[in-house]
């Protein structure tokens, strides 16, 4: 399996954060403005057996249009089917590097397919359901090649439900210098899935929680 080591960070002020973007000579990577919208259908056992031993099976739908967003002109969609799990077995998907810095580390298969009805059919016939569903739109970035301490390094803006966030993927050295680019630290790393970070987002607000989608008006606005 491919090794996936991140982190996210929360963007507070995402113009100020695009303008350290460009200041880095950071550029979009994927067709058009970049902009792809993403539903996401997590799938598990009734008792939850692939999350209690740290893995996920997940079925992305990216919506890719002219204007990036989920009924944009010209809509092309791409289907993925991902699994994770902790690497070489371990009970837990983070581990400390060699400077103290935390990072999310994962083994990861992925795959497009071509009829994810029937996929999720078969996923629902060995058991499993389609029990949380989440969506954000997704920009791309990664620094020129001139900055050789970034070689691998993934920056990827999420606009979420709860907020936006940034998650930097590759090498740990990469990671740690990108987020110090950015203007943050490492006690600024988050390590939590989107799942843990909207179930906490709703119990700061007292209600309960379902899918972490957007309401329809801030999708037709997108």
């Amino acid at each position: 399996m491919a090794r996936e080591t991140e982190i996210k960070l929360k963007i507070e002020d995402l113009g100020a954060f695009r303008r350290k973007l460009k200041g880095l000579g950071a550029k979009v990577v994927g067709p058009g403005t970049g902009r792809v919208h993403e539903e996401n259908v997590i799938f598990d056992t009734p008792e939850g057996g692939l999350a209690k031993h740290g893995r996920l099976l997940r079925m992305r739908t990216q919506r890719i249009g002219v204007g990036g967003g989920a009924r944009a002109k010209g809509l092309k969609e791409r289907v993925l089917v991902t699994f994770k799990r902790p690497p070489d077995g371990e009970a837990k998907s983070t581990r400390f590097g060699d400077r103290g810095s935390r990072y999310k580390v994962r083994e990861e298969i992925e795959l497009e397919v071509g009829e994810p009805g029937k996929l999720a059919a078969i996923f629902e016939g060995l058991g499993m359901r389609a029990w949380f569903r989440y969506e954000k739109y997704r920009t791309t970035y990664r620094l020129p090649g001139a900055k050789a301490w970034a070689k691998g390094l993934l920056i990827e803006v999420d606009e979420t439900p709860i907020g936006t966030f940034v998650e930097l993927e590759g090498p740990a050295e990469a990671i740690d210098r990108g987020a110090q680019e950015l203007g943050y630290q490492r006690r600024d790393y988050i390590l939590k899935n989107y799942l843990v970070l909207y179930v906490e987002e709703c119990r700061r607000k007292g209600i309960e929680p379902r899918d972490m989608v957007f309401a329809e008006a801030s999708r037709k606005a997108n």
